[in-house]
């Protein structure tokens, strides 16, 4: 309980840094980005203190790239 209470007052801290420079600026798009990253970053952050599994993003790549890894070594062979 107490790491998702420090996740949070982190995450709170970060946005009331970060959040009123960009509503002064103007800057709309830049506010959205920032947002949605600083949220994804606080969920996984999240799923890491409950042990939840998270993928490895190189599962996918290797999914992808394998069987043209497979075929570029038979052709070559």
């Amino acid at each position: 309980m107490w790491k998702i209470s420090g996740i949070l007052a982190v995450t709170a801290v970060i946005a009331l840094l970060e959040v009123p420079t960009l509503w002064k600026k103007k800057l709309v798009r830049e506010l959205w980005v920032f947002a949605i990253l600083l949220l994804v970053g606080a969920g996984l952050s999240f799923a890491l203190v409950m042990h939840a599994p998270i993928p490895n993003p190189l599962d996918l790549l290797t999914w992808i790239y394998k069987p043209i890894s497979d075929a570029a070594m038979k052709l070559l062979s």
